[in-house]
């Protein structure tokens, strides 16, 4: 029996305006992890664990900082002759060209080119978010499901679940969804990896899009995804692994806490299950005589003369003789002066801390947009921005 033919679209173009300065000048899939990572590494890495060749980046928002970072796709074994990675920015030309206003109006716009390649299986996965999982498997089970769609499910916590798409379920059948519900009926939410039916979805896409007019498709969850509910044509797919939706500054933050524990929710070096990324080559971190590192993830090229504590150091960084980090996550390039202390913050791109500065504190994550300078001797408390938005 011949595998199916499996295409990937990595929906990548959201604003990402959640993160507030860290998706100023760059999209949110280009947004650094765990030091040395980018967002839309994981479900790159999870294509090529899943024997995925066929993969679909559509981009919007800032699209050299991604398209830089995805180059060919070599990371990914994506650099092929016939398939691998293709990107798919705006366009014009035809009656569908133009700006898309969400992931369901980006799916309707690309409809044709999906037909053209006619998978037996879309794989539609969004790039915010931290885990591992087979995708092959999730279409495995989708096939022989019977259903349009199979929703790919998590549990989170109660006082989240309002950020997601909630589902009821009896057994694999999706029963009830609401889309970021005030008042959610469960606790069992969509993790953005969805498996789709090509030409049945796309069909009903182009019936909902003649009946919302002008109002339009919007997102997944907007009309799509309740219209299959409603027709009885969704399943879901239980994930018991780790997942982290980073999409807001709280959640990056508190992601990067867990990558610090000695034994972290994922191996991101598991020899099975590498995660994948084009990044650059650094020299080994230095860690100079006197200084004082507990309980970090410190990535190649940096230089520590000062004291950091659970932090998160991305290729880079500095953090010079008499500096104090303390539970923040700095990006690359970030140098924190002799004498000044960043407690609960992120530091974008190039950010300098000046001599004897204070960033952040006891409370709210602050946060420094990418190469802002805080003046020497100055103070920034906690669940500052700087500079301030807007």
């Amino acid at each position: 029996m011949a595998l199916p033919r499996i295409l990937v679209l990595v929906l990548a173009g959201g604003a990402g305006g959640r993160l507030e300065l860290l998706t100023d000048q760059r999209a949110k899939p280009a947004v650094p992890f765990a030091g040395v990572y980018r967002l839309i590494d994981f479900p790159l890495s999870n294509c090529q664990h899943s024997h995925i060749a066929d993969v679909w980046v559509s981009i919007q928002f800032h699209p050299t900082s991604l398209s830089e970072h995805l180059a060919n796709g070599r990371p990914w074994d994506l650099d092929r002759t016939s398939g691998g990675l293709l990107t798919l920015p705006p366009f014009q030309g035809t009656e569908r060209g133009g700006w898309n206003t969400g992931t369901a109006d980006s799916l309707w716009r690309h409809a044709g080119l999906v037909r053209d390649f006619a998978p037996d299986a879309l794989v539609v996965v969004s790039a915010d978010a931290v885990y591992k999982l087979d995708y092959r498997e999730v279409v495995e089970a989708h096939l022989g499901s019977g259903g349009e769609v199979t929703m790919v499910t998590t549990e989170v916590a109660a006082d989240d679940a309002p950020r997601y798409g909630i589902v009821e379920t009896d057994g694999d059948r999706v029963t009830g969804y609401a889309y970021k519900p005030d008042e959610p009926a469960t606790t069992t939410a969509t993790n953005e990896v969805f498996v789709f039916d090509p030409g049945p979805t796309l069909d009903r896409l182009e019936q909902l899009n003649d009946e919302v007019g002008e109002e339009g498709l919007e997102d997944l969850g907007s009309h799509l995804l309740p219209a299959q509910t409603r027709d009885g044509a969704a399943r879901a797919y239980r994930f018991d692994g780790y997942w982290r939706d980073v999409g807001t500054i709280d959640a990056y933050w508190e992601a990067h806490r867990e990558f610090i524990q000695e034994d972290p929710p994922l191996d991101l070096d598991d020899p099975a299950w590498p995660v994948r990324t084009r990044g650059g080559r650094h020299s080994a971190a230095r860690i100079l005589r006197g200084a004082v590192v507990e309980d970090s993830l410190v990535s190649g090229g940096t230089r520590v003369a000062g004291e950091v504590r659970g932090s998160v150091l991305a290729p880079g960084v500095v953090v010079e003789r008499g500096a104090t980090v303390v539970d923040s996550v700095l990006l690359p390039g970030a140098r924190v002066r002799s004498g000044a202390t960043v407690t609960r913050a992120v530091l974008d791109d190039g950010v300098e801390i000046g001599d004897g500065a204070s960033v952040g504190g006891d409370g709210d994550i602050a946060l420094v947009g990418r190469r802002a300078r805080v003046h020497d001797g100055a103070t920034l408390g906690a669940g500052a921005r700087f500079p301030e938005e807007g």
